[in-house]
């Protein structure tokens, strides 16, 4: 019976292990390029070992895609929190994104020649790209076809962090103001002013 107990256990440890090895990468995720990863680093976040990490994902190529796809489905549901068709609420959403991860985007897309980089790159401009139009979907219906193609990378440029950037960095304008901004452009946008 003491047998059966330790080694439930240790798949209990091993198992909260996991979970903070991967808590921490993903941690690391949202401040840093990918590169710039250590195992020392997620170690030290986790209050672990570097073996440790290594016995519990094999590798740091593994950890951090396990990390990578943690934050991509974080950051869905973050940004499909409003309804679709709600410009206000879209565009919070966004910056919300934006002030927590675009820093490491901006530095991810710096760095999109690096091979390891540029599959993440390609992806989170389809998701950008599936995201603008599933948000801004219902309002997208009443631009006319003809314009339809045209009117919606024209939105993808505006929802996209280096607008954020360009805003919130670049030209030092608070958060409501920047929100404002885009919100202004997206409905001038669909109005088509």
């Amino acid at each position: 019976m003491k047998r059966s107990y330790t080694q439930r256990a240790r798949a209990q440890s091993a198992e909260a292990n996991r979970r903070r090895i991967l808590d921490a990468a993903v941690t690391l995720l949202s401040s840093r390029l990918r590169s710039d990863i250590r195992l020392e680093d997620v170690a030290a976040e986790a209050g672990v070992s570097v073996p440790t990490v290594l016995r519990a994902y094999g590798s740091r190529a593994r950890l951090i895609e396990l990390a990578l796809e943690k934050v991509l489905e974080g950051m869905g549901a973050e940004l499909e929190r409003p309804e679709p068709g709600d410009v206000a609420g879209s565009v919070t959403a966004w910056f919300d994104h934006y002030e927590r991860f675009g820093d490491a985007v901006v530095r991810n897309l710096a760095d999109e020649s690096d091979p390891a980089a540029a599959p993440i790159v390609r992806l989170g401009r389809t998701l950008h790209r599936r995201h603008v139009e599933r948000q801004l979907g219902p309002r997208l219906a009443a631009v006319p076809e003809e314009r339809r193609a045209t009117v919606v990378d024209a939105l993808v440029c505006v929802c996209d962090v280096y607008t954020w950037k360009l805003l919130r960095r670049d030209m030092g304008r608070p958060r409501d103001g920047a929100e404002a901004t885009v919100a202004l452009l997206i409905e001038s946008l669909l109005k088509g002013e």
